[in-house]
């Protein structure tokens, strides 16, 4: 007889049961390996990037299954909100979904029915060949698969903040991730995640959302910007990247190690 399995704990329960901000980071280097450790260190969410990062269905599905063994929630953001798209990562098992690029309710509500089977949405059928179901051993997933997942879609654009109230209305959608850094752009401020009329936008967004009884999340590398938004009322935060931590801790190493006035054999000891 098979295994009768049920449905991972959903991001959304987890959120409601919290009683502090949940903290996350995010993995864009592709690696099951990195996922993992990334995993065991006890972060509460482990975000799956696959719109700035080399993921694909093969590689994000390898790194589901990798932390599965761990705590943390696995979060998946497609490159896109595409309906095809959307599909195929549910059925690889992904229950936590960030759509980037959300500017109106109307892209909000179509990221929903993405996420829904007919006659609620357009996903399709495909529950005995997938993932998601454990390939039918999910008892009536079609029928529950709804409040397995979480839909998230990311507030990122100053448009977006003017429609955040509308966005976060929109049935359907259990909360809202800002992102600063592409808010920062759409001000014509790139690069200045800090500034005044950027943080003012992510406020304005986290409260509209919040009122609308909506989960908020925000990006903020930096402690004292996730310290803040936390403060703010934000219920998860990213608060760093495998990546970043890779590259700003080997600089931190190598530089123990290289002239700093940048004279020297590359790999040479500044000194014996």
């Amino acid at each position: 007889m098979p295994f009768r399995v049920e449905p991972d704990p959903s991001f959304k329960d987890a959120l409601a049961a919290a009683d502090r901000p949940l903290a996350g980071i995010w993995v864009c280097s592709g690696s099951p390996l990195i996922a993992e450790l990334c995993a065991g260190a006890g972060f509460d969410w482990i975000f799956i990037d696959a719109e700035h990062s080399p993921n694909g269905l093969e590689s994000v599905l390898a790194q589901l299954q990798a932390v599965r063994g761990y705590p943390g929630i696995p979060v998946v953001r497609p490159a896109v909100n595409d309906t095809v798209l959307i599909k195929q990562y549910l059925d690889l098992g992904a229950q936590t979904l960030i759509i980037p690029m959300v500017h109106t309710a109307e892209q909000a509500r179509a990221a929903v029915a993405a996420t829904r089977y007919p006659p609620a949405g357009v996903r399709g059928v495909g529950s005995a060949l997938a993932r998601s179901a454990r390939w039918n051993r999910i008892p009536d997933y079609l029928t529950r698969a709804e409040e397995t997942l979480t839909l998230i879609v990311q507030i990122e654009s100053a448009e977006a903040v003017e429609n955040a109230a509308e966005i976060a209305a929109v049935d359907g959608v259990d909360g809202v991730f800002i992102g600063p850094s592409d808010l920062a752009a759409s001000m014509g401020v790139i690069g200045q995640q800090e500034h005044p009329e950027v943080v003012a936008g992510v406020e304005k967004a986290l409260k509209a959302a919040k009122a609308a009884g909506k989960f908020v999340g925000v990006n903020a590398f930096a402690e004292a910007s996730a310290r803040r938004y936390m403060e703010w009322g934000a219920d998860f935060v990213g608060v760093g990247a495998d990546v970043a931590l890779l590259a700003r801790g080997s600089e931190a190493l190598a530089a123990k190690y290289l002239p700093a006035d940048g004279d020297g054999a590359a790999g040479t000891p500044a000194s014996y």
